[in-house]
């Protein structure tokens, strides 16, 4: 059951969408604060979003192969990262975080301004406005970037294969078992990976919908 490429996509999933949801929110913080470089930051936290995923992928393989700027690291240390279960995990977390981060400063750009400044008056520093004020405030946005950022991860494929394979037990997920099961011509087993990742990723849509509308639902 561990190494089922369920198991192995729902983890994936989750532990790249806590990842991104919190460089997501950093990153999206920076630039709502950056004027001078605003549009160059945001052109390449968005970049992986409008890449091919296997363009991305690519670009991971070169820089964290064997031949990347971690040789000397994985020659000491005797590991690598591609065709591990952390590649996995890492080629999930760059193509979900531009979704996480662009939810993220949208909601952030939401919040009123008259908010903030009341904050100010009250000698509030950046950092406590951001986390006590902004933040809450940004909350039903920020879900539905986690949502989206999860969906995404779970179906995540082109990168994954280039970067971490498709290793049965390893760094088979469900997308690459989907993948498998046609290059064998074994539709029905493609159409049953296919029915579980659309069931899984419309289960959670509904769910965190629903809990969503429960907690910030105004009478």
């Amino acid at each position: 059951m561990v190494s089922s490429p369920i198991f192995i996509s729902i983890k994936t999933a989750l532990i790249s969408t806590v990842i991104t949801f919190f460089i997501g929110i950093y990153s999206a913080r920076i630039v709502k604060k950056t004027s001078k470089f605003r549009g160059l930051l945001d052109g390449i936290f968005t970049l992986p979003m409008v890449l091919p995923p296997t363009v991305v992928g690519f670009f991971l393989l070169i820089l964290l192969g064997n031949n990347g700027i971690f040789k000397e690291l994985y020659s000491r240390f005797d590991f690598q990262i591609v065709f591990s279960y952390s590649a996995t995990v890492i080629s999930a977390v760059v193509v979900s975080f531009p979704i996480m981060y662009r939810t993220a400063l949208g909601a952030f750009e939401q919040v009123s301004e008259s908010y903030i400044f009341a904050a100010q008056t009250l000698g509030f520093k950046d950092s406590k406005i951001f986390w006590k004020v902004v933040f809450p405030l940004s909350k039903p946005g920020l879900v539905s970037g986690v949502v989206l950022s999860f969906t995404r991860a779970l179906g995540e494929f082109g990168a994954t294969i280039m970067i971490a394979g498709n290793i049965e037990g390893k760094t088979q997920t469900i997308s690459t078992a989907i993948y498998s099961a046609v290059q064998a011509g074994n539709r029905s087993l493609a159409f049953k990976w296919s029915l579980i990742v659309v069931c899984l990723s419309f289960a959670t849509m509904i769910v965190v919908n629903t809990v969503s509308k429960r907690k910030y639902h105004v009478n």
